[in-house]
């Protein structure tokens, strides 16, 4: 005798139940119940048929009831609501818009009736033009009104997953739209600095945020309504969209004698039967296991839910299956960006009061010198035993499989060592030799192994400031574009040369742009006997952080309008763009910086600039995602005009740039002033780490503005001579020395750790893997951008060396020339 199962609701975990029950047992008599005239539908589709990316409303329909009859002899009874559960008679109750009011029996019953959207009790909720987005009913009632009535404007209400794509969606289709968010965040998943990478997109392209605020009354007038905030602030729409969460839709099963949660979801076991015999529940109603913790949680995912309707189905054919809870992967679109999360975020940890350490990388999506690339951040979350607890990443490209290999170690439970371990596809279009996942890794690695030490952005503000030392290790020109308050800027090539500046009884904290130089710094410092910590992800994570949503942008609405036009107008303390219509701009002339890390844009941009004219304008293409605030702050200090900048949806970065009149014409009506605002140094070294250090110096000292002299004598002669060896006639001593030093500055060694030439490779290498210059190509920019090498006459004597060995474009010249040179100068190095 065949059994009788009902399955009570469709869509993800009611649909699959019933399919994977019917391959399971032919015989069985399988009935499903769905209340709306839908059975099976992308509900995760709904808000992209709103913004239109999703065309054609039956692609929505994943599969209808006389298709899925056909395939699998299933009665489906649409537009039929259970009403009841009876345990005792092992009956439901039914109300069906058919068949009236009637009772059905069962064998078994598998309960999928999902979450609905919370309506709270609010003066004019009611209203028509308040709308929820549950199902195909609802996207048919937001679509008409926007279309019909040419909507020009929305209020979303709620920053989770609905919330957000509703907002991307009516912003891609032209109107004007405020999302309101009751907490200081969007997207709760996530960690806030990682969030508000996401916040930023929102409102770089046009969608208002209005954060820590909640909704007080809605009004209608004149076929609009107002929004009113607890705060006295009333904003008008035509359209509102409610997203502020959902509860489980369990309400009916409230006399069934069916275990419950504290919030009205269905306790399970691991094998998805409720306390009832023969009554299983799967899906959006149900409380799970969160796979990380342990801890009781309720996830309302399309992947769980598909997952326990099968779960479900081979129990009840009696398969013994089990579910062992769930880890919240997500990802999102947030339009060009990217958002992706597995595991535990830190306020899950924090409590629950559980211990961890965080790590963040900031990689290229694939390799940097392929075209394409652009840069993500991964967040790492991860315990005492290096047990992988959690991660997050934000980018344009790549994320999703980041975070799919860190969510496959984490159902594993694997470690952070399993990450570097990780054999991972790589060819220069998709990845690097070391993938992302496998940097995150390490990095973690090497905070397990207390090779390094430490802190994050947001204890910067509890910093012990008697007691510690701020350091920024990045270039004088980056450091000069933005940093940390506070912070003393000794760049990392400079670290070893300058530690009399450092008080050793005090903690140094150092930090660079993501993280790598600061490494590199504190590894220096500690070996030196030094107390040092690293700020993890560097300046890229303190800015994530620090960033505030709530200012309110109008840039042209449609998917084309991604141009943000700049004026003139910016708040000085906060840098706030005022933007425009978009506008054709005709450059004069054209860089591509794709795929250069910083400070690689800004340099190239200052070189490509020196070859303009006043008035002719400069179009950048860049994919370094601090390209975009950089450019602005370079023009300030350059007396250029920033005309425009935009972010595209594939993560590139495009500004024109207008040329400024010269600096004589610009001040030519002010007084003249004596300034000393040249830099000289004189480089004494031929070790291949300082070199590299002074003529980084010199690149970002040159692309500020300054004019720049490098005086270089004995040892430091070797940089700058040509590889080649060439016929001129000397002395015997000159000829010696040739014979045993280093001819140019491809065999210079490095100062510590040389280890036989290897040491020189392995950093050269390091280089060339984070797209860091080659001292060569540091040498060649410099020169381009007008950067003075002058060789020392007497040291040429002294060591042999004649002017046609060295390379092209390096003058001659005595000690006074250098010493009238320094006495205008603002800046005097020695390397």
């Amino acid at each position: 005798m065949s059994r009788k199962v009902l399955i009570v609701g469709g869509v993800a975990g009611g649909a699959t139940a019933a399919a994977r029950l019917r391959r399971l047992d032919e015989e069985a008599h399988i009935v499903m119940f769905e209340r709306d005239a839908y059975i099976s539908f992308a509900n995760c589709g709904l808000p992209y048929y709103i913004g239109d990316s999703i065309k054609e409303r039956s692609k929505l329909l994943v599969q209808t009831p006389e298709a899925m009859y056909r395939r699998f002899n299933i009665d489906i009874r649409t537009e039929s609501e259970v009403m009841e559960l009876r345990p005792d008679s092992k009956t439901v109750l039914v109300r069906s818009k058919e068949r009236g009011e009637y009772e059905e029996s069962y064998d078994a019953v598998i309960l999928s009736p999902g979450a609905r959207p919370i309506r709270p009790n609010l003066p004019g909720i009611d209203s028509a033009r308040i709308h929820t987005l549950r199902n195909i009913p609802d996207t048919d009632r937001i679509k008409a009104r926007v279309v019909e009535e040419k909507v020009q404007s929305a209020i979303v209400i709620g920053g989770g997953f609905i919330g957000v794509e509703m907002a991307e969606n009516l912003r891609d289709i032209g109107l004007d739209v405020t999302l309101i968010e009751g907490g200081p965040q969007i997207l709760a998943p996530f960690d806030s600095e990682m969030s508000a990478v996401l916040a930023k997109e929102l409102e770089e392209r046009g969608v208002n945020l209005l954060m820590s605020q909640t909704v007080a009354a809605f009004q209608e007038a004149d076929n609009r309504i107002q929004v009113q905030t607890a705060d006295g602030s009333t904003l008008t729409s035509e359209i509102v969209i409610l997203a502020i969460g959902v509860t489980p839709d369990t309400g009916f099963l409230k006399n069934s004698g069916l275990e419950l949660g504290p919030r009205g979801h269905i306790i399970v076991n691991d094998r998805l039967e409720t306390n009832l015999d023969q009554v299983y529940a799967v899906g959006d109603a149900v409380e799970v296991v969160d796979f990380v913790n342990g801890s009781k949680t309720a996830i309302p995912l399309a992947g769980p839910a598909n997952k326990q309707g099968r779960i479900a189905a081979d129990n009840v054919y009696g398969l013994e299956t089990t579910y062992k809870g769930s880890q919240g992967t997500s990802i999102i679109k947030v339009f060009g960006l990217t958002g992706a999360a597995t595991g535990n975020n830190e306020k899950t940890l924090q409590r629950l009061g559980l211990p961890y350490h965080v790590s963040y990388v900031h990689p290229n999506s694939h390799a940097a010198y392929y075209p394409g690339a652009t840069p993500l951040s991964l967040k790492l979350l991860f315990d005492d035993q290096g047990t992988v607890l959690g991660a997050q990443a934000v980018g344009y490209d790549g994320v999703d499989k980041r975070i799919d290999d860190i969510a496959t170690v984490i159902r594993f439970r694997g470690n952070v060592t399993d990450l570097t371990e990780l054999e991972l596809a790589y060819a220069p279009p998709y990845s690097s030799a070391k993938d992302p996942v496998n940097m995150a890794g390490y990095t973690a690695e090497n905070i397990l192994s207390g090779r390094t030490q430490v802190f994050t952005a947001q204890q910067l503000a509890t910093r012990d400031t008697a007691n510690t030392i701020l350091v920024d290790v990045r270039s004088e020109l980056e450091h000069a574009n933005g940093h940390i308050p506070d912070s003393l800027n000794i760049p990392v090539d400079e670290m070893r040369s300058r530690l009399d500046e450092l008080d050793a009884s005090k903690e140094i904290w150092v930090y660079c742009q993501v993280g790598l130089r600061g490494y590199t710094a504190s590894r220096i410092l500690q070996q030196k006997g030094f107390k040092v910590r690293n700020l993890t992800g560097g300046y890229k994570t303190y800015q994530m952080a620090n960033y505030k949503p709530g200012r309110v942008t109008t840039p042209p609405a449609g998917k084309q309008a991604n141009q943000v036009n700049l004026q003139q107008e910016r708040t000085a303390a906060e840098g706030q763009i005022a933007s425009t219509a978009e506008t054709m701009i005709q450059a004069t002339a054209e860089l591509d910086a794709c795929g250069l890390c910083c400070p690689g844009p800004l340099v190239q941009l200052r070189m490509k600039m020196d070859e303009l004219s006043s008035g002719e304008i400069l179009h950048v293409t860049a994919t370094d995602a601090g390209f975009y605030e950089d450019v602005q702050a370079w023009v300030k200090m350059s007396g250029n005009q920033l005309r425009q900048v935009s972010k595209n949806p594939n993560g590139t970065i495009e500004a024109y740039v207008e040329k400024g009149a010269p600096l004589t014409e610009a001040v030519s009506t002010a007084p003249a002033q004596a300034t000393a605002d040249g830099s000289s140094m004189i480089v004494f070294s031929g070790d291949l780490d300082k070199a590299i250090a002074s003529f980084i110096i010199a690149n970002g000292a040159a692309a500020s503005g300054k004019k720049v002299t490098m005086f270089f004598t004995f040892w430091g002669l070797n940089i700058i001579r040509k590889p080649e060896k060439v016929a001129v006639s000397k002395n015997m001593i000159g000829r010696m020395f040739g014979a045993m030093m280093p001819r140019g500055s491809k065999k210079l060694s490095l100062s510590r750790m040389n280890m036989m030439g290897m040491g020189a490779k392995m950093i050269r290498s390091v280089m060339n893997n984070n797209n860091v210059s080659s001292l060569e190509e540091l040498i060649q920019s410099a020169i381009q951008q007008g950067v003075e090498i002058v060789a020392c006459q007497m040291s040429m004597d002294v060591m042999g060396i004649k002017h046609e060995e060295l390379i092209d474009g390096v003058k001659v010249a005595g000690v006074g020339y250098y010493l009238g040179k320094a006495d205008q100068s603002g800046i005097n190095l020695f390397i």
